[in-house]
């Protein structure tokens, strides 16, 4: 017995037709970049501000205290993290910053439990 076979078309199933939107972007509006330092940033009142309310979120919050050092443990450094958030039509929302530990120095059990 021979068995035939049978194609998506002639079961009438089919690929689901792309369909693509394109974003199109005016030359004449450039939408900001993110500084990728400290230093940079700083010279804007937008990300100084960004930075400042970060610092301050995280000192009331008690994020964490500091404590001198010891021999033994590994001091780890921070680096700012900025992004420009946009609205829906591609306004700016704000300037949001970060401050994360650059935690690839760390060991466990050493330098966090």
């Amino acid at each position: 017995p021979s068995s035939r076979i049978v194609t998506r078309s002639q079961n009438n199933v089919f690929k689901p037709k792309q369909v693509f939107d394109y974003l199109a972007v005016s030359p004449n509006k450039t939408l900001p970049l993110a500084p990728h330092t400290f230093k940079q940033a700083n010279k804007y009142i937008e990300w100084h501000d960004a930075m400042h309310a970060e610092y301050s979120a995280l000192l009331n919050n008690a994020t964490w205290s500091l404590v001198p050092p010891t021999s033994s443990q590994n001091v780890i450094g921070c680096k700012w993290v900025l992004c420009v958030k946009y609205n829906a039509d591609g306004s700016i929302e704000r300037y949001k910053a970060r401050l994360v530990a650059k935690g690839f120095h760390q060991r466990p059990g050493v330098d966090f439990i």
